[in-house]
């Protein structure tokens, strides 16, 4: 016995109380455990540790919690901490919103009228203004140089529904035989070459009967930034598209066109239709634009989003009523809106004193803006759509 226990500790080394222990044995009901009495006095095995207990058959006492960082997982806490992230977001978000409010460009363009229409109606222009390029950036866009004046490539008009059906949008070709007040018949977009923005509004007002809310303009220069910053526009194209005048080659198939690209796919005219297919491109690629900058991929992440917002900011040019949320509301707008075109004439090209121009169909064109104007659908013959297809 002194060999398997040394010094002979348990006849020596005063005894302590012995407690509750267990002996390694099955009960009855197969624990390998079951409890035991205190190791009677004289016992050769050696004295157990004393086992905490508290009285009755409930649960130990509650003790006082640790101390660090497990305190701030109390809900008080927490929720202080949301509230403090929320102020701060909130506070971060509104320095973001005015700041780019504050870079956008607005000028006096809209005239007053005698029509009233129901709904919002926004006319959209993209120029071939050259501001912000180099003659290096010209020459890599096959833009040319020293071209003087302006002209507007793209003339859109945005029906906003006050009914809440989808908005309508509308291209209008640049080459439209229409009278200009002051300057007779004439191409629609020499408006904007004789009179700017402002003239261009005013043309539209009277040839559609309807009365222009807003305006948003941009140039070429413009148009290359915002589809860099956003990350490249997808199109998918059912042939492949080339034009040396353009600075264009793509594939047939869906891509994702960079800024060169898509300036070059709106401004080529290589095809048998001629504007009247380029129309279509332009509305693919201006839903594209904005599809990508609302998309929730794009809106939750702030890398994407803040460079993409401040890049359209500073690019676009509107009228002295335009604030930021009101394109905000465009943006979402253009995501899914009915496209088409002022209905033209059964031959609708001619030949006149200021060259090759397009022929609207007055009858039916009079009926078409006359819908719009009461918050109508357009007749199913008259949305033209596009046979190509974009996407976010």
């Amino acid at each position: 016995m002194s060999e398997q226990w040394p010094n002979g500790w348990y006849r020596d080394e005063p005894r302590q109380q012995a407690g509750p222990s267990f002996t390694p044995r099955p009960d009855a009901e197969g624990s390998p455990f079951e409890p035991t009495q205190a190791v009677p006095r004289g016992s050769a095995w050696p004295a157990q540790p004393l086992t905490r207990s508290w009285p009755g058959d409930g649960e130990p006492p509650r003790t006082r919690g640790p101390r660090g960082w497990r305190r701030w997982v109390r809900p008080k806490r927490i929720l202080a901490g949301l509230v403090v992230l929320v102020v701060v977001l909130g506070v971060a978000a509104a320095g973001l919103y005015f700041d780019l409010n504050s870079k956008l460009t607005r000028v006096n363009v809209l005239t007053p009228t005698g029509f009233t229409s129901a709904g919002t109606n926004w006319l959209i222009a993209g120029s071939d203004s050259r501001g912000g390029l180099t003659r290096a950036e010209e020459a890599q866009l096959a833009l040319g140089h020293d071209i003087s004046g302006g002209r507007s490539d793209t003339i859109m008009l945005l029906h906003m529904p006050s009914n809440g059906t989808r908005p309508t949008l509308v291209s209008i070709p640049r080459d439209s035989y229409v009278p200009i007040q002051g300057h007779g018949y004439n191409k629609i977009n020499a408006a904007y070459s004789l009179g700017g923005p402002k003239l261009l509004i005013q043309t539209v007002q009277n040839r559609t009967g309807l009365h222009i809310d807003h305006y948003m303009g941009i140039g070429f220069g413009g148009l290359v930034d915002v589809v860099n910053d956003v990350g490249g526009v997808t199109v998918c194209l059912p042939g492949p598209m080339k034009d040396p005048k353009a600075g264009l080659n793509l594939k047939a198939g869906c891509q994702v066109l960079n800024g060169d690209q898509a300036l070059g796919f709106v401004r080529t005219r290589a095809f048998a239709e001629g504007d009247l297919q380029r129309e279509q491109d332009q509305r693919i690629l201006l839903k594209g634009i904005l599809s990508k900058m609302t998309s929730a991929g794009t809106l939750a992440n702030p890398f994407a989003v803040i460079p993409a917002a401040n890049g359209a900011a500073s690019a676009i040019t509107v009228d002295q009523g335009t604030g930021l949320s009101s394109l905000v509301s465009v943006a979402f707008a253009l995501r899914d809106p009915v496209t088409t075109a002022v209905p033209l004439a059964p031959d609708p090209f001619a030949s006149t004193g200021v060259g090759s121009v397009v022929v609207w169909d007055k009858a039916t064109a009079r009926q078409f803006f006359s819908d719009l104007a009461h918050d109508q659908p357009l007749p199913k013959s008259l949305v033209t759509g596009s046979s190509v297809q974009g996407t976010a």
